[in-house]
């Protein structure tokens, strides 16, 4: 038999009190007296009541719910960088809910709506690779305040978290001319990643700011920029006539993955060739040798995100849009992969 669900009605009813003083006692709001809310309180316990924050939120019009939206969950990036929004939302009294795009657009877009359903106080996000349609995004803005941090667009009018990722390839870049490499080969994503192509102009900048000549053949591209996938890059780079005395991968699991091929190949790291990744994860200290990396505080990203949103909630005009660019600083991380001790 299913067990009755105690409702603030049916709390009231027990008590013999009215709703809105349940509501006040459990709220601990003044104009009740300390004896009716401890009564109150007392028979919340008995009775397993929980309150509805739903149906609070819809009276109140507040649920103290943020919404975030991730294209993927499982990358260190994005874990860490959850970490600091999960952390920093509980500081202000705020629930989190975490969806998943999976770097799919009509999923992103189904989980802004539903977010709406729930009815989140404000919306992080970092975007699909796929986001060219924003209306959606935009209509979104005008019921909730949006920020976006990591992949975003200059299109959408809000407030945007970032790192330079043009800068930060350029300073790998610039490393790896710096201990005298000369063939610097870069493992990319495909097209529709606007941070992969920041990080390819920076790549193409350093190259051409040291009078180096760009080979078309040292630059490969892949859909997913994998640790497999780095491994299949550093195949293809080990059968060139002419090899790279240095690979640098946007993401620090292809760099890994391209790590491990070269040294069943038993090529000297950095010696050989040097490798460079980008993110600073756990498994970059692992490898050996250690991955130089570019560390990108996804921690402090998330935090630095979640003061911005509170700071549009706060706001007593809702009229216009923030949009303000907030750019982290990154550190080049230089360890085993691209220097003798």
């Amino acid at each position: 038999m299913k067990k009755e669900i105690i409702t603030l009605k049916k709390l009231a009813q027990i008590l013999n009190l009215s709703t809105s003083t349940i509501s006040r006692s459990l709220n601990n709001r003044p104009g009740i007296s300390q004896s009716t809310k401890d009564r109150v309180k007392k028979a919340a316990l008995k009775f397993n009541y929980t309150p509805n924050i739903f149906a609070q939120g819809f009276r109140l019009k507040k649920t103290n719910i943020i919404g975030v939206i991730v294209p993927k969950i499982s990358h260190y990036f994005t874990s860490t960088v959850l970490d600091g929004i999960i952390e920093e939302v509980e500081s202000y009294g705020y629930t989190v809910l975490v969806f998943e795009s999976k770097n799919n657009f009509e999923r992103q877009t189904e989980m802004l709506n539903t977010m709406l359903q729930f009815g989140v106080d404000g919306i992080l996000m970092s975007l699909t690779r796929e986001t060219k349609n924003i209306q959606n995004i935009l209509n979104i803005l005008e019921r909730v305040p949006l920020v976006l941090f990591d992949k975003v667009s200059k299109k959408i009018p809000c407030t945007q978290i970032i790192i330079n990722d043009k800068k930060s390839a350029f300073d790998a870049i610039e490393h790896l001319i710096n201990i005298g490499k000369k063939r610097i080969a870069i493992f990319k994503e495909a097209e529709n990643s606007f941070i992969s192509e920041q990080r390819f102009q920076g790549y193409l900048q350093a190259l051409e700011s040291h009078g180096f000549p760009i080979d078309e053949k040292l630059i490969l591209s892949t859909e997913d920029i994998s640790l497999k996938q780095g491994k299949r890059l550093a195949d293809i780079v080990l059968a060139l006539k002419t090899k790279p005395d240095a690979i640098f991968a946007i993401t620090d699991s292809c760099a890994i993955g391209a790590i491990q091929v070269l040294k069943t190949h038993n090529i000297k790291i950095p010696e050989d060739i040097a490798v460079v990744g980008f993110s600073n994860s756990f498994s970059s200290t692992i490898i050996e040798p250690n991955l130089t990396t570019i560390d990108q505080p996804g921690n402090k990203i998330g935090k630095i995100a979640v003061k911005y949103l509170m700071q549009e909630l706060e706001r007593d005009s809702k009229d216009n849009f923030f949009n303000k660019t907030v750019e982290i600083q990154t550190n080049l991380i230089i360890r085993g992969s691209t220097f003798n001790a």
